[in-house]
This record gives structure tokens, C-alpha cells and sequence, in this order.
């Protein structure tokens, strides 16, 4: 009766153990055929409008030599070139040579570049302008590594930011990924399942300048194990060390 007792309890060990383990339902992402996980709707893609604390920069191109030889202050004594930032001021304001409080808070990277054209043009009839970011960033902490990274392409997901900060860790919490990122209104937290293939182009795909990805330590981390050959087979065979070790103690 006592043996019968003890496989029992080292199959349900065993069970326990095996059943622990990573599968690709609890970490595969682009899921499609998982009825259990969550559905987002198709968002369009939006701009990224600028905020304050943002850095722009700009470039002027015109036929008067003069005016690209003012523009062009950034030459180093090396030889190099430097290139000049603008702030944003907490009005929504930026201050650039020759013209001042020009307000491109809220506007997209077009409208910024149409709006300080128009005011070049009053002084140079054939400027065209083009803005870019200087602080074109994002933000990774959690299980998915921890760091600070450039954003190098227009259109950047949620993938893309994930692979450039590191192994996103079979410890990590897919379910509820989290992504804080500044709006009007204060901060919001856009929190998802990861694993869903409908992640794809719905709000939670792309990431903006100055997003904060965080994705926390699943709880139930604690009792899984890798799913690989070599954790499987030490599972087992420390299973059969606990059977044999009972046997022989049993025995005696």
C-alpha cells in the first residue's frame, strides 16, 4: 500500500514537472490559431507629433551661397561637421537662426517642415526645409532587457524594438506587455498580449519616439523550466534519482 502510495506521488511529481515546462502556446508569438487569445482591431498608422523637450533638426537648402555659408555653422575646427539640436520649448516654441518662436508643438515632422519654410521663405524666396528628430528614442526595462535605443526607421513595431534591445525571456510576462507613452493628456499605458497575431497592425504595433516598453517578470516564471532536450532529460533523470533513492531506502 505504502509503494503503491509513493509512485503515485512520483508520477504526479513527474507530471507536475513536465507539464511546467515553456510550450508555444505560453511564449510563441504571432499566434493565429490560439482561440484563447485576445483579438485588437486594425488601428491606421498616425505621425508622431511633436512634444516639448523634443529635439529637432533642420536643414535648409537655397541658391544663395551666402545664406548656406551663415546656415552651415556647425563646421568643427577638425573639419568635421557638428549638427545643431533645437529644443522645444515648454510653449511649444523653437528659436532657430535668423527666426524665432516658431511653434511646431503638436505638429507632425511634415507640418514642422512646412510651417519653419514658410517663415524662411519671407527672408529667402526659394527655401525649402526638411526637420528630422535629434532624439529619435525609445525605452526597454523588464524581461526584455534593459536600455535606451535609437529609432532608425519610420514605422518601427513593436518586433523591431524588441529584437534591437535583447532576448525577450520565456520568463517574461506576454500576457501583459506594456507600452507607457506620452500624450495630451498625461501618460497612457497601453498594456497587451503579445502572443497574438492581431498584434499586427493594430495600436499597439508601432512605437514612437520616447515610448517606454515594459514587460514584467510572469509570476508563474517561478515553476516553469525551459523546454528543451537537456532540461527534459535532467527532469527525468533526477525523477529516477528520487525513485531509486526511495527504493533502496525502502528496501533497507
Amino acid at each position: 500500500m505504502k509503494m503503491s502510495k509513493l509512485y503515485i506521488l512520483i508520477l504526479g511529481v513527474m507530471s507536475f514537472t513536465v507539464t511546467s515546462c515553456y510550450n508555444y502556446r505560453s511564449i510563441g508569438m504571432l499566434q493565429d490559431k490560439n482561440r484563447s487569445l485576445p483579438v485588437y482591431p486594425k488601428a491606421e498608422y498616425a505621425d508622431y507629433k511633436l512634444r516639448v523637450n523634443d529635439e529637432i533638426i533642420y536643414r535648409l537648402i537655397t541658391s544663395d551661397e551666402t545664406i548656406s555659408r551663415l546656415i552651415a555653422t556647425g563646421a568643427s575646427a577638425g573639419g568635421g561637421q557638428n549638427i545643431l539640436s533645437y529644443r522645444i520649448y515648454p510653449d511649444g516654441t523653437v528659436d532657430l537662426p535668423f527666426i524665432k518662436s516658431i511653434r511646431v508643438g503638436g505638429l507632425t515632422l511634415k507640418e514642422a517642415s512646412q510651417v519653419i519654410e514658410t517663415r524662411f521663405r519671407e527672408l529667402i524666396p526659394d527655401a525649402v526645409v526638411k526637420v528630422s528628430m535629434a532624439n529619435k528614442t525609445f525605452t526597454v526595462i523588464g524581461e526584455a532587457g534593459t536600455g535606451v535605443y535609437v529609432i532608425d526607421r519610420d514605422r518601427f513595431t513593436i518586433y523591431q524594438a524588441l529584437s534591437m534591445s535583447g532576448e525577450l525571456k520565456h520568463s517574461g510576462d506576454f500576457k501583459h506587455v506594456k507600452i507607457l507613452r506620452e500624450g495630451d493628456k498625461g501618460t497612457e499605458v497601453l498594456e497587451f498580449d503579445i502572443r497574438s497575431i492581431s498584434v499586427v497592425e493594430s495600436k499597439y504595433y508601432y512605437i514612437y519616439p520616447n515610448d517606454i516598453i515594459y514587460v514584467q517578470r510572469a509570476a508563474s516564471s517561478f515553476y516553469k523550466v525551459e523546454n528543451s532536450w537537456s532540461s527534459f532529460m535532467t527532469v527525468i533523470t533526477s525523477t529516477l534519482s528520487l525513485l531509486f533513492t526511495v527504493l533502496y531506502f525502502n528496501k533497507n
